[in-house]
């Protein structure tokens, strides 16, 4: 796995400008094709993929299989629509379960 890759998936309008950063960029249409593109991107030697937050909602179970996995990590951002908080829920649990407490 030397050559690690940063994915960014979601709707269009929420992922193509990350393209001008240089990050490999993947608009789907639905919820449904971005399992599908998700779990390709993880056999694909991605070990980071930024998810909007509006899919995330719609694919629980799949972004619950990466969780404790080395790679991808699985950052959820905001979408167009802006943030569902599902992101900072996240990282809040998992600071809870690194420090012991809720730090934030």
């Amino acid at each position: 796995m030397s050559n690690w890759k940063i994915a960014v998936l979601g709707d269009r309008e929420s992922v193509l400008g990350f393209k001008a950063l240089g990050l490999s960029v993947f608009p789907a249409e639905t919820a449904e094709e971005a399992k599908t593109v998700l779990h390709r991107l993880a056999k694909e030697d991605y070990a980071v993929v930024y998810l909007t937050e509006q899919y995330a909602a719609q694919m629980e179970a799949e972004v619950a299989r990466y969780k404790d996995e080395l790679t991808p990590a699985v950052i959820l951002i905001p979408g167009k629509a802006g943030s569902l908080g599902i992101g900072m829920a996240n990282v809040t649990k998992s600071v809870e379960r690194a420090v012991g407490a809720d730090i934030l």
